[in-house]
């Protein structure tokens, strides 16, 4: 069985915006094809997918490693966001569908639920089924794939404060599906900007050394206490 190139590169991804791989690390395809139970072709593979998202370079000497993203880079990640999200709210307005809008209404129900009794991480989950299935709302696949790659970078660089009253957030999210069950696309796009520019202001810029490393634990250690075999589930043998 072949693992293919784009589950090997979601497993990358995932660890590197977990910090699993540190910024400016090096990422070996030998030991990428060892962590991940797989041979080097789709590692490299994933590589080059990864260093067209932004998330590796290729250095001299060096070989692959992890990006290194300016404050400015980071700054500019939020910016696009608050461009595009409230773009995709228009659309979802415009091209929803009833199983769209079935799915929204739900995680509203769900978020203003666990937002009363103070569940803080469902609400980080829920939010993000939130936003990706009102991005999946807009029928667009090249603007889909956008806000997905800027939710991933985003993670990464940054730590997200949860809202002080996180029931006043859900509310904002609830209008925006009243919108655009509506279809009013105007209305859509006003209300996700305005959300999307309170939920700029809760980003906090992730340090580049961790917290969470423990002294004199090098950055190979951390990987070679962490191997997993990527996750064949749903692959055609």
């Amino acid at each position: 069985m072949r693992i293919p190139a784009h589950s090997v590169c979601t497993a990358i991804r995932d660890d590197i915006v977990s910090g699993v791989f540190e910024r400016g690390s090096r990422l070996t395809e030998e030991l990428l094809a060892r962590r991940y139970g797989v041979s080097r072709v789709p590692v490299r593979e994933a590589l080059r997918t990864l260093e067209s998202e932004g998330f590796v370079v290729t250095r001299r000497h060096a070989g692959a490693c992890v990006a290194e993203p300016s404050e400015e880079e980071a700054a500019d990640l939020l910016e696009v966001r608050m461009l595009l999200e409230p773009l995709g709210a228009a659309r979802a307005a415009q091209r929803r569908t009833e199983a769209h809008l079935k799915v929204l209404r739900g995680l509203v129900r769900l978020g203003q639920e666990r937002a009363r009794r103070g569940e803080g991480e469902d609400l980080r989950s829920l939010g993000g089924w939130f936003h990706e299935t009102l991005a999946q709302a807009s029928g667009s696949p090249g603007l889909i794939a956008l806000l997905t790659q800027l939710r991933h970078k985003i993670a990464w660089m940054y730590t997200v404060e949860q809202p002080a009253r996180p029931v006043d957030s859900w509310a904002e999210r609830g209008a925006i599906v009243d919108a655009v069950a509506r279809r009013d696309a105007e209305r859509a796009r006003v209300l996700a900007a305005q959300h999307a520019e309170r939920a700029a202001a809760a980003h906090r810029p992730r340090r580049a050394d961790r917290p969470g490393r423990r002294p004199g634990t090098s950055r190979t250690d951390r990987v070679r206490t962490s191997q997993h075999s990527v996750n064949t589930t749903g692959i055609q043998h």
